[in-house]
């Protein structure tokens, strides 16, 4: 199975302002989701570490890390309207 497109990018393509920061680097941690259904890949090791720096839920997933083939169901933790802050840069395929 081809994993087609960061989480990121499909929830902004499909209207969701989810926030993020950093570009998908894994850095910012401001695009985080609750996964509450759906096909994904394992958490990376970038979001571990990221997780335990930040002293962060271990529930969540970094929606520029997650590929998406299919649907999933999230909840995303900050957006834009959310926040009151502006999207970074859009993080690259």
């Amino acid at each position: 199975m081809k994993w087609e497109k960061k989480l990121v990018l499909a929830l902004e393509d499909n209207g969701i302002n989810i926030l993020h920061r950093c570009g998908g680097k894994a850095k910012c941690t401001t695009c985080r989701v609750e996964i509450l259904a759906g096909d994904f890949l394992e958490v990376t090791h970038k979001e571990k570490k990221v997780f335990e720096e930040k002293g962060m839920e271990d529930h969540l997933r970094l929606s520029c890390q997650i590929y998406v083939n299919g649907d999933i169901t999230i909840r995303p933790i900050k957006t834009v309207e959310n926040s009151g802050l502006p999207a970074g840069p859009r993080p690259e395929d």
